[in-house]
């Protein structure tokens, strides 16, 4: 199965006064994974349902290796989409809920079907009715659907939401496994940060209607374009800073920017935990307030000055940071953005 090029030119949706895409542009290569993340309201899965041909765009055009289905009926747009909801058919088995979608199209369903199954790892339970099958293993079968009628798109809408947290990271690796196997094109619509970020060639962090940034996960996370990517993408700290030419002087150390910055001087600085060291010195100038175990590691809530600042480290070193050990933080020189 080949992938092919989506590319969504120039979107608008309004419902009332609200502008839910705001002139959305977007290209997926060949083949390629995209997850669009962002908070409730900001329009990703609005895209994600114009593409699929449930909704209708205000303006804008939609093309698919370069022809534009702007105009066609959901049921032409040859899309296989996957909800949060299974939407199986409760009287049909595992295989015949795959088979389904190629029946509709007149197509030989039952070695491809028993294909996708085993490909989803779950062909033990062809024969079991959707009752009968925990929520992994039903999202798994209708991801095996989706599949099954060789779909130009794969469309995936919070399809993990509904499970609880180890099979939620289980079935995302597998989702991710089985995407780059068959090599369809997928948008994947997400509000999990780190979902996001384990699965896609490209993160598109989404606000108000439009993209304010589309990068590799590590860029997104390293280099935030914004202040709004910054603080939504992962956890950072909230620190008073003064800028110094290219960079930022925080808390006695000068950090670079990942964009250039005008006004000031006195800025907020958005640094992440983990690029915060804390150090037991019986001479520091902070104190540690608070300690959370999170297995391999840990978190540390240090009072510095006015401020509080959390710091992320493994969690061995724990023994070494209870509450009020004086400590000193070092700041790791990696580039911060600001608050705006």
């Amino acid at each position: 199965m080949n992938g092919v090029a989506v590319h969504l030119d120039g979107l608008r949706r309004s419902f009332g006064g609200v502008h839910a895409l705001d002139g959305l542009s977007l290209e997926m290569q060949p083949g390629e994974l995209i997850a669009l993340l962002g908070p409730s309201g900001c329009g990703k899965t609005t895209a994600l349902r114009i593409l699929a041909g449930l909704e209708d765009a205000d303006s804008g055009r939609i093309l698919v290796g370069g022809k534009d289905i702007s105009g066609l009926p959901a049921n032409r747009r040859d899309m296989g989409m996957v909800f949060q909801a299974y939407s199986l058919f409760p009287h049909l088995t595992a295989l015949e809920n795959v088979q389904f979608g190629l029946k509709l199209r007149r197509r030989a369903s039952g070695d491809r079907a028993a294909k996708m199954l085993d490909l989803v790892g779950i062909s033990a339970h062809a024969a079991r009715y959707p009752h009968q099958l925990s929520g992994g293993q039903q999202q798994r079968v209708a991801l095996a659907r989706a599949l099954a009628i060789e779909p130009q798109v794969l469309l995936l809408d919070e399809p993990l939401s509904a499970l609880d947290a180890k099979v939620r990271v289980q079935l995302r690796d597998e989702i991710r496994r089985i995407q780059t196997e068959v090599g369809t094109t997928t948008l994947f619509v997400t509000h999990d940060q780190e979902e996001a970020l384990a699965v896609a060639d490209r993160v598109g962090v989404m606000r108000s209607g439009r993209l304010e940034q589309l990068a590799e996960p590590s860029e997104v996370y390293l280099r935030p374009a914004s202040a709004f990517v910054a603080d939504f993408v992962g956890l950072s700290n909230r620190l008073p800073g003064r800028l110094d030419g290219d960079a930022v002087s925080v808390l006695g150390t000068r950090l670079p920017l990942v964009q250039p910055a005008s006004g000031g001087p006195e800025v907020t600085a958005l640094v992440r935990p983990e690029s915060v060291d804390v150090v037991p010195d019986t001479d520091g100038d902070a104190r540690v307030v608070s300690t959370t175990f999170l297995g391999p590691t840990s978190r540390v809530t240090v009072e510095v000055g006015e401020s509080l600042v959390v710091a992320q480290v493994t969690g061995e070193r724990l023994a070494d940071l209870a509450v009020d050990t004086p400590v000193r933080l070092v700041l790791r020189p990696v580039p911060v953005a600001l608050e705006a």
